[in-house]
């Protein structure tokens, strides 16, 4: 069992994770077992960031293969409740900083982090480059759906939701392309197809910006554009990439967090009530776990924030130890297949549309 807190030089045969073992709601526990998880089950190896006398006693007695978890002292760390930006600038040694430092220095080739989500973009943008071309980085994340077509995944991912308030219509159509191609990669689906949220399905409808994404989309080579989804729609699997801006896709996602909240919640007050209930809710037993399971977010691992040229996934601020695990596989799977290369090549094939093509679309809307 290997303990040594330096960072040797990285065998390039082997992916390496920075986990801010830090960040979250509950603190090292999560992150140290997550991590011991995703060693003994995957061919990574794993820096735990974070305060080396606790993150030793958290692995005392633990088991996991040689060399395959190193610890990297940090003296601070950003609370979930401190603001991101001045946390930041007062902490210069908090583990999300060093996390993403150790991947700018090419000691790690992925970050992983529960902690705030404002943290961890403004940590990865302070050390890590946007892919070239890429205009803004996007968060994205997994959210399940009906899946009315029988797709073979019930998961659909909707971008962005939460790193930029609004969008030009040239961003929106990079999201899609960086949406497209993590979804290619990472749920194995060949042609994945992409909408823009909008407030109806016909090409006229929304602001000049929407309608000029929409116009943009549908003349992008390459992607499996089909035209707007509206919010009562979403949830129906129609689609495998939804497009939008920050502000909006923020709030569609908490809301459906809410839901399957609320929908647990009523469950257990129906169980309480009434025996006609009960036997109700003995036989849609299935369903109901079910709808659990395709609702729990640590099966998703964590959100891609696209556009950097490093893998970064943001965990849920209340992870358990599954969902830490599942997002360090996320970061390596994305590493091994290259998501960020295959971005940049198909955002440098947008770039090349010629500038004849936007004055015209920009001429009609």
């Amino acid at each position: 069992m290997q303990k040594d807190p330096k960072v040797e030089i990285m065998n390039k045969s082997e992916i390496t994770i920075a986990l801010d073992a830090m960040g979250g709601d509950h603190g090292i526990k999560p992150n140290v077992k997550g991590a011991l998880i995703a060693a003994n089950a995957n061919p990574v190896r794993i820096l735990l960031v974070g305060n080396e006398m606790e993150l030793k006693k958290s692995l005392s007695g633990a088991s996991y293969p040689d060399g395959s978890i190193k610890i990297i002292h940090a003296s601070d760390h950003i609370g979930m409740d401190e603001h991101p930006r001045e946390a930041l600038g007062e902490k210069p040694d908090a583990s999300i900083l060093v996390a993403a430092r150790l991947v700018q220095e090419g000691k790690a080739d992925a970050l992983v982090s529960a902690g705030s989500t404002g943290s961890v973009v403004l940590a990865a943008a302070k050390y890590l480059s946007r892919i070239h071309g890429v205009r803004r980085t996007a968060i994205a994340t997994v959210y399940p759906t009906l899946n009315e077509f029988k797709k073979n995944d019930h998961l659909a991912l909707m971008l962005d939701v939460g790193a930029n308030v609004r969008c030009q219509a040239e961003e929106l159509v990079q999201f899609a392309i960086m949406g497209a191609a993590y979804v290619t990669e990472v749920r194995d689906e060949a042609n994945p197809s992409v909408a823009l949220l909008n407030i109806g399905e016909e090409a006229t409808k929304g602001g000049e910006r929407m309608k000029s994404a929409y116009q943009l989309l549908n003349n992008t080579q390459n992607l499996n554009f089909i035209g707007n989804v509206e919010g009562k729609d979403i949830l129906r699997g129609i689609v495998d990439v939804v497009v939008t801006e920050g502000f909006v896709g923020n709030i569609v996602i908490k809301t459906l967090e809410g839901a399957a909240k609320s929908v647990s919640l009523l469950t257990k007050m129906a169980f309480k009530a009434r025996l006609a209930w009960k036997l109700g809710l003995f036989f849609l037993r299935k369903a109901l776990t079910f709808l659990k399971e395709v609702t729990d977010y640590s099966e998703y691992g964590g959100a891609p924030l696209l556009g950097f040229d490093k893998i970064v996934i943001i965990a849920h601020g209340r992870s358990s130890d599954k969902a830490i695990s599942n997002a360090i596989k996320v970061a390596g799977k994305c590493v091994r297949d290259d998501i960020c290369g295959k971005i940049e090549k198909q955002i440098r094939e947008f770039e090349s549309l010629s500038g004849l093509e936007y004055e015209r679309i920009g001429r009609e809307y």
